[in-house]
């Protein structure tokens, strides 16, 4: 399995001196990117086009959706399939890597839903 350029070779020392998993790390650096963890609770609906998650997540700019979909596509967590339909169609869907992480966007949710109210 390819690793990505987030990936560490070493634990890392935290202040209180434990020692923070290198994995750990590089998956909250990942899913913590802005949007990411928006994108990938959007897609485990199913496949979506580009403009349907635009539109799901109106906040963020066609340009960085397209910049954390390629992110998220050379992690292995998304897919990019292209139907040769007259317009061009292209579908973004998670991997089984990416389904994966249904379990714990679905523990965040509940997490927020239970701390982050007014």
């Amino acid at each position: 399995m390819a690793r990505t350029a987030l990936t560490a070779t070493a634990e890392a020392p935290v202040p209180n001196g434990t020692l923070v998993c290198p994995y750990f790390h590089e998956a909250i650096e990942l899913l913590g990117k802005r949007w990411s963890g928006a994108i990938v609770h959007e897609l485990l609906a199913g496949p979506r086009r580009f403009s349907a998650l635009s539109h799901s997540i109106p906040q963020i700019s066609d340009r960085l959706l397209s910049i954390r979909l390629k992110e998220l596509e050379a992690c292995g967590i998304v897919t990019r399939e292209v139907y040769e339909d007259s317009p061009v169609r292209v579908d973004y869907a998670l991997t089984p890597k990416g389904r994966a992480l249904e379990p714990s966007l679905k523990a965040i949710g509940a997490w927020a839903r239970t701390w982050l109210h007014d």
